[in-house]
């Protein structure tokens, strides 16, 4: 989460909401945003109804939920999934940004 807030401001200049889903519960997870000050929408998803939903792995041996980011455009249309290996297999902003460029680009 830390990159998502490093380069916030580009998402949002690219009329681009940020939703961060976490296996936690309510308080939990509005703990841990407040603390940290983060920027983006954060949903807790304790009953991991929305993670199911998109595919979210859980690996045991590997500390649970492996991380996947999923780029919806505004139809709601899923454009792009990844789905990690590990808890480091992120996509980095430049390519979550260079994909909704490509996006807004074939929308004009």
């Amino acid at each position: 989460m830390a990159q998502l807030r490093q380069e916030y401001d580009e998402f949002v200049a690219r009329d681009t909401a940020v939703v961060v889903l976490g296996p936690e519960e309510a308080k939990t997870f509005t703990d841990y945003f407040t603390k940290h000050k983060l920027p983006f929408v954060g949903l807790p998803d304790p009953n991991h109804s929305v993670l199911k939903l998109y595919g979210q792995q859980i690996k045991i041996f590997k500390f649970g939920r492996m991380p996947a980011q999923v780029l919806v455009d505004k139809a709601g249309m899923a454009r792009y999934i990844h789905y990690g290996h590990d808890m480091r297999d992120i996509p980095k902003n430049e390519e979550m940004l260079g994909l909704i460029d490509s996006l807004n680009d074939n929308e004009r």
